[in-house]
């Protein structure tokens, strides 16, 4: 799929809708805690790796190869010592067109990021810069490990307020579809809890009592969403 069409914002899904999507699909789902710097900020795109080993010239390597709307996935091996991104690094990735940075390790430049806008997500932040040079992997510009994922540009990432998501690209859109069904049938029901219809009225709870199927199963069964 064209990647200029995964856009969270412009398709009015979450991260959330897309894991319960990967879960119906049985895609597996590589989901991460990562926060976003600027709360309530979103990015999604394909994934442009680069690994730190404590130099930021890995990144703006990245960024010479990268192409509009990449999101800089990088990978400082979940380290708390130290941040290795900073606002310049994210300053060069907005003017290049990137939609965000994911870091699986720390920011510093907090306010500064957060003055430039581009949508960055990390395990939080820290005011040390890199400690060491550490020897490059040759990799680096290939892959990169995210907790216990491995990513590369074969793959898409969405970020949210509940995390970042990675799915194929070659899913995507069937992740997508799905994922709209899903949210039309939770705002649905959302909708009819408001107009004083209980959402255990509507996933006619009482008869899943007695049924004997797992809930997942009973949803299924009526078309009901609520957990996937």
């Amino acid at each position: 799929m064209d990647l200029t069409e995964t856009d969270l914002t412009a398709l009015d899904l979450t991260t959330a809708h897309l894991t319960d999507a990967c879960i119906r699909a049985n895609i597996p789902v590589r989901t991460v805690s990562l926060t976003p710097v600027i709360p309530g900020t979103r990015t999604s795109g394909r994934v442009l790796p680069a690994r730190h080993a404590g130099s930021v010239d890995v990144f703006l390597e990245a960024v010479e190869r990268a192409q509009p709307g990449d999101v800089l996935v990088v990978d400082n091996d979940g380290r708390t010592d130290e941040a290795c991104v900073g606002d310049l690094i994210v300053l060069e990735a907005q003017q290049a067109g990137l939609a965000g940075v994911v870091i699986w390790g720390l920011h510093r430049d907090t306010q500064d990021i957060r003055a430039i806008g581009l949508p960055v997500f990390s395990l939080g932040a820290n005011p040390t810069g890199p400690l060491s040079l550490r020897d490059r992997a040759p990799e680096a510009l290939s892959t990169a490990e995210v907790d216990q994922w491995t990513v590369t540009s074969d793959d898409v990432v969405f970020g949210d307020d509940d995390g970042v998501l990675f799915v194929p690209a070659a899913d995507a859109a069937a992740l997508i579809e799905k994922a709209r069904g899903i949210r039309d049938v939770e705002r649905a029901q959302a909708e009819r809890v408001r107009q004083g219809e209980s959402l255990r009225s509507q996933l006619r709870f009482a008869d899943y009592l007695a049924s004997g199927l797992t809930f997942r199963e009973h949803l299924r069964k009526i078309g009901g969403a609520v957990e996937e």
